[in-house]
């Protein structure tokens, strides 16, 4: 079920009035309608994938249980190793199956012998990726001590499935999710209100913003041999807000929804294109997934208080293992490979932790030099996104050689192509007044004059209707 779909504006609602109207008074019936909710949501679109959410969930309670009962040290090792076997094994075989078995074939191929074309017609399971990570930080926590089991199947059920952040995240910690199933919510219009500006604002980055630029994105990706470089540039630009607006406003759309319903998910982006460094930006760039990988992957690998060359492995280790989670393409492992190149100047020179404050906190406007480190981190970002976007890295080096042809010519799109920069720059403006604040007209609730309150709630809402586009997908979706 989409967010952005008919369907999900019936759901919602529904969901919301049982869960507060009939279950409010009851915990335990509040969780156990929240774990059927969420299966409902889920299985909407293949009720198949419900067999598999389930038995990641089945298998990592129980792991749960023994891992709190058992004290042996090599025991725990086996209890855990169980846990990462299995959701590890099943993400390897539905999202990495093929691509193995391919690169595989090709690499013999290329030594001179012939292999036969092999492979299987997987269904790759929506948020597998997601809710595979989810799980896992549960046994991992448990086994490092720094969580009790939980003995509720029902809570954690309805943890690892919670339905605003089950397909596309944020990532959530069972250290900070679970405990509020065992507390009682109760309806909170202020923190409800703050959710419906936070999903009204999720709405305008997906609808207004993502899905107009995805109309040039796949012009410019369509063919790209045959388009002058201001083409090529205008693609690769507007697909830096496509998949910000996209996944960004996804996230905002799940923590509204979790605010309505009484829980508090982790912030997943905050403003990253105003990132004066390629390390500030992995900060503030799908907050969930990076600090996941920095706690379980890189700190667990000495991070960096180790030697400088292992130090550099890590580093390294870290980005490739980022961008192998996007997708079984090396398209990705390239984009991973290129952020950790940008970072390692940083880390070389210890400079990789200087901007950590808000940028231009104390003034309107940033200062020449933020200005410039913040146009050329996201020029740089746009760089890596071509090869995000591309279906092979051989198309992605020819659309970069591509860019410097022609580049100051009239870009050969029909006039909408204004209107999308229009709003592009209309929503870089809101961020940037907003910048101080959890979302961007997160603000304007504490403004004074009820007037430009909701002429700016409805100028958004005119702007969903006028510019939304039907049946656009969500791109974190696909991992």
């Amino acid at each position: 079920m989409l967010f952005n779909s008919f369907e999900f504006l019936i759901f919602f609602p529904v969901v919301f009035l049982l869960y507060w109207c009939v279950f409010q008074k009851h915990l335990k019936a509040q969780n156990a309608f929240i774990l059927v909710a969420s299966y409902v949501f889920y299985g909407w679109w293949d009720w198949r994938f419900l067999g598999l959410i389930a038995f990641s969930s089945l298998v990592d309670y129980w792991i749960g249980l023994k891992l709190g009962q058992e004290e042996d040290d090599f025991k725990r090792k086996v209890y855990l190793g169980i846990s990462l076997g299995v959701n590890l094994g099943l993400l390897g075989f539905f999202k990495y199956f093929n691509f193995f078995i391919d690169s595989t074939i090709q690499a013999i191929n290329a030594l001179g012998f012939q292999a036969n074309e092999y492979s299987l017609q997987l269904i790759l399971p929506v948020g597998i990726s997601f809710y595979t990570f989810q799980t896992m930080s549960y046994t991992i926590d448990i086994y490092r001590k720094q969580m009790v089991p939980t003995k509720d199947p029902v809570a954690f059920f309805a943890y690892v499935s919670f339905f605003p952040q089950l397909v596309a995240g944020p990532i959530e910690r069972a250290s900070n999710l679970l405990p509020q199933f065992f507390k009682q919510r109760v309806f909170d219009y202020t923190k409800a209100m703050d959710g419906m500006r936070q999903i009204l604002w999720g709405f305008f980055m997906k609808l207004v913003i993502a899905d107009n630029c995805a109309v040039f994105v796949d012009q410019a990706f369509k063919n790209p041999e045959s388009q002058p470089g201001i083409n090529l540039l205008i693609g690769a630009i507007f697909f830096s807000f496509q998949i910000y607006g996209d996944f960004g406003g996804y996230s905002n759309i799940a923590i509204g929804t979790g605010k309505l319903l009484g829980f508090d998910l982790m912030r997943n982006f905050a403003y990253p294109y105003f990132s004066r460094d390629i390390a500030e930006f992995w900060r503030r760039w799908h907050i969930s997934l990076s600090t996941w990988f920095r706690d379980y992957v890189y700190i667990p690998l000495g991070g960096s208080k180790v030697s400088r060359g292992l130090a550099i492995r890590n580093i390294f280790i870290i980005f490739l293992v980022s961008g192998f989670w996007h997708g079984a393409n090396w398209t990705f492992i390239v984009w991973g490979g290129l952020n950790a190149i940008y970072f390692l100047p940083l880390y070389l020179s210890n400079k990789n932790r200087i901007n950590t404050d808000l940028v231009a906190e104390n003034s309107m406007l940033p200062s020449i030099k933020e200005f410039s480190q913040i146009l050329t981190t996201f020029l740089l970002t746009t760089l890596t996104w071509v090869f995000f976007r591309s279906p092979d890295v051989g198309f992605a080096l020819v659309y970069l050689k591509g860019l410097p042809i022609d580049l100051f010519q009239f870009p050969k799109m029909n006039e909408r192509v204004f209107l999308v920069l229009f709003l592009i720059i209309l929503f870089v403006l809101l961020e940037w007044k907003g910048r101080k604040y959890e979302f961007a007209i997160q603000k304007i609730a504490f403004s004074k004059h009820r007037l430009l309150r909701y002429g700016l709630y409805y100028s958004i809402t005119m702007m969903i209707f006028l510019f939304a586009r039907r049946g656009q997908e969500f791109i974190y979706f696909q991992f």
